[in-house]
């Protein structure tokens, strides 16, 4: 089966339309003498001749009104639904799906983008909380969060958020009666709240540095949790340390409710950054949802 040539096509519609050739090459962007060539080619394909020429006018044949009468609504909604994309792609619309730390949808994504969303009624924001290192190309997500230290190398990153300590606290009830920890070994004498890692579902090891040099440590105690908040309260409710940021931690350190510990050997974590793959054309929504978390210092 022969697929005419679209182009030949509107050609013709044009020519028909304007019922001169010369009008007709001029809109297209054409010669006249290639408009005539083309069309002669196409009657040439067809086996029918669509226009009766002279000298002073071009008028259709029956097979002509035939085939102008099918194409001119056609081209038309053509038409219509291709502007329709343009400005679509013109303006942010759709679905932008991103996969992050609970951490950082509420403390960087969440106060960002919800006004954004009030600025752009046509963008929809999924939000999945997720501490694995997902791939997100696989995982059909247009972005993920993680720390600027465990990006890939071959997905472009935005910094999102400012270097932050992540802190060992607990509450002053358990600590009652108990020993300070003074080195990272001590916690293991003490019940530690610890946190499940998607991947391979082991335990995080809680990483704690000095002097450039970090020491992974495998705390023990009676609770496990895949929730930053939830380990923050469990510290409040009193149920051992917890490993969480210190931004979390700094109202109840400054409350009393917790007491902080180790603070020399708190690990200096590299910022939030907003990791995608590289796209030749990246859709206008994915692009303001970057340019409202693009961390900019104050």
């Amino acid at each position: 089966m022969t697929h005419e040539n679209l182009n030949d096509l509107r050609a013709f519609q044009i020519v028909a339309r304007e019922k001169n050739f010369t009008r007709a090459a001029a809109q297209l962007g054409m010669s006249r003498s290639g408009l005539s060539h083309a069309i002669t080619a196409l009657e040439a394909r067809l086996g029918v001749r669509l226009l009766t020429r002279t000298t002073r006018s071009v008028s259709l044949t029956e097979a002509g009104l035939r085939l102008y009468t099918t194409l001119q609504p056609m081209l038309t909604e053509l038409d219509s639904e291709l502007a329709s994309l343009r400005a679509l792609s013109e303006k942010p619309s759709g679905t932008v799906r991103i996969t992050a730390h609970d951490h950082a949808i509420v403390s960087i994504l969440w106060p960002r983008l919800q006004v954004l969303l009030k600025r752009y009624p046509d963008i929809q924001i999924e939000l999945s909380v997720d501490y694995a290192l997902t791939d997100i190309v696989a995982q059909q997500f247009d972005a993920g969060i993680r720390s600027g230290s465990t990006v890939d190398k071959d997905m472009i990153a935005v910094r999102i958020g400012p270097d932050f300590h992540m802190a060992v606290v607990c509450s002053p009830e358990y600590l009652s009666g108990k020993s300070v920890p003074v080195m990272p070994g001590d916690l293991m004498a003490h019940q530690c709240i610890n946190l499940r890692l998607p991947t391979h579902g082991g335990l995080y090891a809680w990483e704690l540095e000095k002097e450039g040099k970090t020491l992974p440590v495998r705390v023990r105690g009676q609770t496990v949790f895949n929730n930053t908040y939830i380990m923050l309260q469990a510290a409040l409710d009193g149920l051992g340390f917890a490993y969480i940021p210190l931004e979390l931690a700094q109202p109840h350190i400054a409350s009393g409710k917790l007491i902080p510990v180790l603070k020399d050997w708190w690990l200096y974590c590299p910022g939030y950054h907003l990791y995608y793959a590289s796209r030749r054309q990246m859709a206008p929504a994915l692009a303001e949802v970057i340019a409202a978390l693009r961390y900019r210092e104050k």
